[in-house]
């Protein structure tokens, strides 16, 4: 299954990572800085948060390609168990 997301979905998903990479830099510059531990672990935080929501986006996007494949009789070969598990475990690995 290939992920085509859309202009407007694309182009949030990648502001999301964007923004994570900005934070993650941050935090290794706090840690370099030997700033204070809540301080990290709140940017640490935030950071897990805009990855955790960049990977929901992306498998919401792949869930919506895959219902309309199903609908439209496009499954490249692939049965609908088959789908069904790999999307599960897709989504497993973020929960």
């Amino acid at each position: 299954m290939e992920l085509e997301l859309a202009g407007e979905s694309l182009k949030a998903v990648l502001n999301r990572l964007r923004r994570a990479q900005g934070q993650i830099s941050g935090v290794i510059r706090m840690i370099e800085e030997g700033r204070d531990c809540e301080d990290v672990v709140t940017q640490l935080a935030a950071a897990s948060r805009a990855l955790d929501r960049a990977g929901f986006a992306i498998i919401a996007t792949g869930l919506q390609q895959c219902v309309a494949d199903i609908e439209s009789g496009r499954k490249n070969g692939e049965d609908t168990e088959a789908m069904r598990a790999r999307l599960e475990k897709l989504f497993l690995s973020l929960a």
